[in-house]
């Protein structure tokens, strides 16, 4: 699996009810989106949940890496490249990925963890994978995913929330105001192997 997140940041003075607007209109496009467990449209408020900068963002779970291709080689990129301009797009290989038994991802938190120089690898995969099913386990957990980038060495965990984010650690939160979700039930379970 494939995981990809893109950010567009916003200016100041941005009416934020156009990216509601937008996501609401955009959103039911993707809910059958062959080989895609999720997408995420996301808002980054200025003044919420510590944000000093407003952004609009989308976050993808694809089943393949070859969905993924496709997404960018049959147009669906170049939506927003005409909207919002070319973004960088972020991509991890998904280590795990599990869903949970909440069923409302009202938040999604990202955290950016850098696997040290002489980390044992093979030990530092089974940790990640060992926590993010039990953070899947977590009463309102909708989904919970960790990936790694090979090039940085960093995991990146990402959690779907039907609860408010608390602000603890130094997890990026994000309001999410539409989940497409044409796979996610398709995850495994948080307490399966």
């Amino acid at each position: 699996m494939t995981i990809a997140h893109y950010i567009h940041r916003l200016p100041a003075d941005y009416d934020i009810g156009i990216i509601r607007s937008r996501a609401r209109d955009r959103g039911a496009l993707w809910n059958d989106v062959p080989d895609l467990h999720f997408k995420g449209f996301l808002l980054r408020e200025r003044g919420r949940f510590g944000a000093i900068a407003s952004s609009y963002s989308s976050l993808y779970l694809w089943r393949t890496d070859e969905a993924f291709r496709n997404f960018l080689v049959n147009g669906r990129y170049k939506i927003v490249t005409d909207s919002f301009g070319r973004a960088d797009i972020q991509t991890r290989f998904s280590l795990d990925a599990r869903r949970g038994r909440a069923s409302d991802a009202r938040f999604i938190t990202r955290q950016e963890l850098s696997i040290p120089l002489d980390a044992d690898l093979t030990a530092a995969f089974a940790a990640e994978i060992a926590r993010n099913r039990e953070v899947a386990g977590r009463p309102g957990t909708v989904a919970a995913i960790v990936g790694v980038d090979p090039q940085s060495w960093t995991f990146t965990r990402i959690q779907l929330s039907e609860r408010e984010p608390t602000g603890e650690g130094d997890a990026v939160a994000y309001e999410v105001l539409h989940l497409a979700r044409p796979l996610l039930d398709s995850l495994p379970s948080a307490g399966a192997r």
